[in-house]
Parts: structure tokens; sequence; C-alpha cells
């Protein structure tokens, strides 16, 4: 059986940056050690916004420009970088909270076996609850997980909330 870690906006925006919080710096030595130990294939999703963000419908519901191509948010955190540079990944990067793009690349990269995905990351209540409803839907017979002490959201009680959700909707929590 295939396995595949999907690795969500890891980036310094929302480590520390624009968007971040002390839960989601906290996470990254627990994520390091996740991606370093994990036999498989590794995606990275990358949120990617370019300078008209606030005139985006995002930027009008959440006005706080972040992850603009080209500027230091939008690049992974230093830690997970590094991480991933040593495992080898795909970089997938995306517009909004979930990639349309990234059931597409699994399933060509699974090649017709039977396969499972892990995602871990940032936001759990936005960026990574979106991308594991859409592999969920797009695999229902596949084991889609989340590593809840690899995840952080936007508030502690967020964090929580979209855990229960993603358990109702049958994503195993690690």
């Amino acid at each position: 059986m295939k396995r595949f870690l999907v690795v969500i906006d890891m980036q310094k925006d929302f480590v520390d940056g624009a968007l971040g919080t002390k839960e989601a710096a906290a996470i990254v030595p627990a994520a390091v050690k996740k991606i370093n130990g994990f036999e498989g294939d590794i995606f990275a999703t990358f949120d990617t916004h370019s300078a008209n963000y606030m005139q985006t419908s995002e930027g009008r519901n959440l006005p706080v420009p972040h992850c603009i191509k080209g500027t230091p948010g939008h690049r992974l955190d230093a830690r997970i970088a590094e991480a991933l540079e040593k495992k080898g990944f795909r970089a997938v990067k995306k517009r909004t909270f979930g990639s349309v793009t990234l059931p597409r690349l699994i399933r060509e990269a699974a090649r017709g076996e039977e396969f499972s995905v892990e995602l871990i990351g940032l936001c759990t209540d936005i960026c990574v609850i979106s991308n594991a409803l859409i592999l969920k839907a797009h695999f229902p017979e596949a084991e889609i997980s989340v590593d809840p002490a690899c995840c952080a959201g936007v508030t502690p009680e967020k964090h929580k909330a979209a855990l229960e959700t993603m358990r109702s909707c049958q994503i195993r929590l690690n």
C-alpha cells in the first residue's frame, strides 16, 4: 500500500508571520519529526496569493495580506523546509483553502495501488479540514487521517471543533 503525507501550508506567515500563533509555532518540532520519519511520498501545499489579495473574496473576508508570492511569508518555515528538502516532496500551490489539484496528483502518484493519506499543518479549521474533506470526497474508500499533534487552528477551540468535524466525516485522527 502506498502512503502519502500532505503538509498543509507550513509557511512563515502561518507559523510566525502575519497570521502566526503560538500554537502554530509550537507544532513545528512535531511536524519536522513526522516528516523526517515518514516513509512514502510527500506533498506540501503552499497558500499562494498575489498582490491583489485584498480585492479577492478571501481578502475582503480575511483582510490580512499573507502568503503573497515572492514574499518571505510565502516561504516554508525554515525547519519544515529543511526536513522536506531532505525527504523530497512535491510542491502544490493553491489559491484558496483547499487544493482542487491535489486529488489528481495523489491519484497519479498512486498509480492504481491502494493508498492512505495523512495530513498535517495549518490551520486545522480552514485549510487542513478543507483538504481532508476534498480528499475524502474523491477517495471515500481510502484511509484519510490527520495528526492533531502536528496541526494548529486559528484558536485552540477552533482546532478542537475542526477535529470533531473531521472525525464525524470518517477522517481518522492519529
